[in-house]
């Protein structure tokens, strides 16, 4: 999962148009002196040489989810702790958890929420969906983004994509 992180480009970008997703793994792409395939692989290897345990875990938020009528789900700001609190219970085996199609997801009620308002069970329902539809438009984007590194892009990257799309289905 590491290999797709991407962040929609804002107006501070000046390489690419503003609204759209750029994919830069781990901010590595203006950095790393060698070919990505080979520094996507290099990764994988020492994942298969190393306990699950010294593995860095990997968590993806998306802060800006709205509501039919275009209200943030989520307030943001102060109260994104409350999110990074359940990631450090992760990290620790512990924390409410349930398995989904793109991996594990926090229960309605593993993100504290007391003291809160704004943010109701419906609320956490939707911030917590998994939308299927929008993973399969995201699965073509992510193919584009492999293409970019031919021959050289790790085998296990499009097994474990093609893994995502089934479990989508």
């Amino acid at each position: 999962m590491g290999s797709i992180v991407g962040s929609e480009v804002t107006a501070a970008a000046l390489d690419v148009a503003a609204g759209t997703v750029r994919r830069d793994p781990f901010a590595m792409l203006p950095f790393c002196g060698y070919h990505m395939g080979d520094y996507f692989k290099h990764w994988i290897e020492i994942g298969k040489k190393t306990s699950a345990d010294k593995l860095p875990k990997i968590f993806y938020v998306n802060w800006f989810r709205k509501t039919a009528d275009g209200k943030w789900l989520w307030p943001g700001y102060g109260e994104n702790s409350r999110v990074l609190k359940w990631v450090f219970e992760r990290c620790n085996n512990e924390g409410g958890v349930a398995e989904t199609p793109i991996g594990y997801m926090p229960t309605v009620d593993a993100i504290e929420r007391d003291g809160m308002s704004g943010v109701s069970d419906s609320d956490m329902k939707e911030l917590l969906a998994v939308d299927r539809e929008g993973w399969f438009k995201e699965i073509i984007l992510v193919k584009e983004h492999y293409a970019k590194f031919g021959s050289r892009l790790p085998r296990e990257l499009t097994d474990e994509l093609a893994a995502l799309e089934k479990r989508l289905v």
